[in-house]
């Protein structure tokens, strides 16, 4: 039977602002990871984090140049702007994932040069949903040089599997022609 960690489940995208800015992608320029003890895939966008109906997830970004500079200003940023979970054709799901989705922390507006906001997505998965396979998309916006300008990009590859409350994994064959 599968172990959960915690009730909380933290879900950690790590990523290179300069390089995805550089190269104009997320491709090799940042990866997943979360503190749950059966997901696979971690260090990739591929991550697949195993987690039971109700459960209390949390996604939060790291950027891998998080050092005060010189000047006192702080590097190039990226936030999540949208958790999007996604059909097999990449199509956004109509039956909801997540209960209370959304962005806790302080806003981004009030963010200074000296000062670093961080923020992160929260959602419970809703406690009667059917388990199995969930895959979403991560829209990610970074920061550039042009303070008035924002870039934005989907990181596709991650997804939940959704186990019962029992923790017992459900066969393909169980999960039916749409799990």
């Amino acid at each position: 039977m599968p172990t959960l960690a915690s009730t909380q489940l933290n879900i950690i995208t790590v990523i290179d602002v300069a390089g995805t800015l550089r190269t104009g992608s997320v491709t090799g320029n940042a990866g997943l990871m979360d503190n749950g003890s059966d997901s696979t895939g971690k260090g990739t966008n591929t991550l697949r984090t195993v987690c039971r109906q109700g459960h209390v997830l949390n996604w939060l970004v790291y950027c891998t140049d998080m050092e005060k500079r010189p000047d006192g200003s702080w590097p190039l940023f990226a936030r999540i702007v949208n958790i999007v979970f996604v059909l097999p054709d990449g199509m956004a799901r109509y039956r909801k994932v997540c209960e209370d989705l959304k962005v806790y922390g302080g806003p981004d507006k009030i963010r200074s040069p000296w000062t670093p906001s961080y923020y992160y997505w929260a959602g419970s998965v809703v406690p009667d949903l059917e388990p199995g396979l969930y895959p979403y998309r991560l829209v990610l916006e970074c920061d550039t040089t042009d303070r008035n300008r924002k870039s934005y990009f989907n990181l596709d590859g991650p997804s939940l599997e959704v186990i019962p409350l029992d923790g017992r994994r459900v066969t393909r064959h169980e999960r039916g022609p749409h799990g």
